[in-house]
């Protein structure tokens, strides 16, 4: 059984931010055009398929921790032993690096766009990326204070949702069902990106001091990103035709753009400013995910193994300047990351059954 200090571990319900942070962050801000362009505006049905589907991985999770006494890395050595096991925990090493590089990069590409088209890609992830070596040094328990910041602090901003609904045209969502199901279910994969995150659950799991109370809190935190991605694409499909979604890439910002308030001219750069918030916790998160597996696998201090995977970072998220590039690294992470978090959970979930029975068998026939 993997022991983590008492004073390193956190409340249950704690997992409810940890688990809605991750999951919910840029990809917020234009997955509606999306899931659309699949399933066209049925597609609210793919975001509750794949807010269910998810729900049953969070079950997986929880067993596979459960069997394996431990995390992600003890669960790969019951599996597969030592070796092959310590592969697979290097496939999520790297897995982990690049989905912090797509959070982050996509985010620096927004604000490009809207806010500062000559800001330097170098400069912003320099001193993103040194906050986040900063809070990441202070311990699990400070990663789980600014997921909690960043659910609280930037939650006003779903008040501006609400103006929009004067203009809405809910006629726009029929009729219902217009579409194969499998075109729906198709919409659901391409939510992928928008709802990793809660595959962390492997690596943090250890850290939350009483597993079996939390579960309540992480199923709660996979069904608020559901709702809240769910209440967004119907507020998008009702306010914009078919047609005009098609051409808004980031169709969150372009709602916010149409607000006018008395006390604020341009909504969408309060929007975007704050939207830092969001995705502060999805970096940190990912990256200490990374960086704990590497601690797993190789002989070597977290800080250490954190400086490292912090200038590589910084290093590759450069390598990214172009737009047909950024499109490209969050299609193949969004790949990458249904195979990951849908279709490998479950077959480690049946292996991971499967020897922790077979251990079982061997004690007591040794007994």
């Amino acid at each position: 059984m993997q022991k983590i200090p008492k004073q390193f571990q956190v409340s249950p319900f704690l997992v409810f931010f940890l688990i809605h942070s991750t999951q919910f962050g840029v990809g917020a801000l234009g997955y509606q055009r999306i899931i659309a362009m699949t399933a066209g505006y049925d597609a609210w049905m793919g975001i509750i398929i794949v807010g269910i589907v998810t729900h049953l991985m969070i079950y997986f999770i929880y067993k596979i921790c459960e069997k394996s006494e431990g995390d992600l890395a003890s669960a790969h050595r019951l599996a597969f032993g030592k070796w092959i096991g310590n592969f697979f925990n290097l496939i999520f090493v790297l897995y982990f690096i690049l989905t912090t590089v797509t959070v982050l990069r996509t985010y620096i590409e927004v604000v490009q766009v809207w806010l500062f088209p000559e800001f330097k890609t170098w400069l912003f992830s320099l001193f993103f990326l040194l906050l986040v070596f900063y809070i990441i040094t202070g311990g699990f328990r400070i990663v789980t204070g600014i997921a909690f910041l960043g659910v609280v602090l930037p939650s006003y901003l779903a008040l501006t949702l609400i103006i929009p609904l004067e203009y809405a045209n809910f006629r726009n969502l029929l009729p219902i069902f217009d579409h194969p199901i499998k075109d729906i279910l198709l919409s659901g994969k391409d939510m992928t990106l928008s709802m990793l995150g809660f595959e962390t659950l492997l690596v943090f799991y250890p850290f939350i001091s009483k597993p079996n109370k939390s579960k309540k809190w992480a199923h709660l935190g996979v069904f608020t990103t559901t709702f809240i991605y769910l209440a967004v694409a119907i507020i998008t499909f009702s306010y914009f035709s078919e047609g005009k979604l098609e051409k808004n890439i980031w169709a969150t910002l372009s709602i916010w753009k149409k607000i006018e308030l008395p006390f604020v001219a341009r909504v969408e750069y309060i929007g975007i400013s704050n939207w830092c918030l969001i995705i502060l916790p999805n970096v940190c998160m990912f990256l200490w995910c990374a960086s704990r597996m590497t601690k797993r696998v190789i002989p070597i201090k977290h800080k250490t193994a954190l400086i490292y995977l912090t200038i590589f970072i910084f290093m590759i998220t450069q390598m990214f300047e172009d737009r047909k590039l950024i499109n490209e690294l969050n299609n193949y992470i969004g790949q990458v990351g249904f195979y990951i978090a849908y279709v490998y959970i479950p077959i480690l979930f049946l292996i991971v059954v499967f020897a922790s029975w077979r251990k079982e068998k061997k004690e007591n026939a040794s007994m």
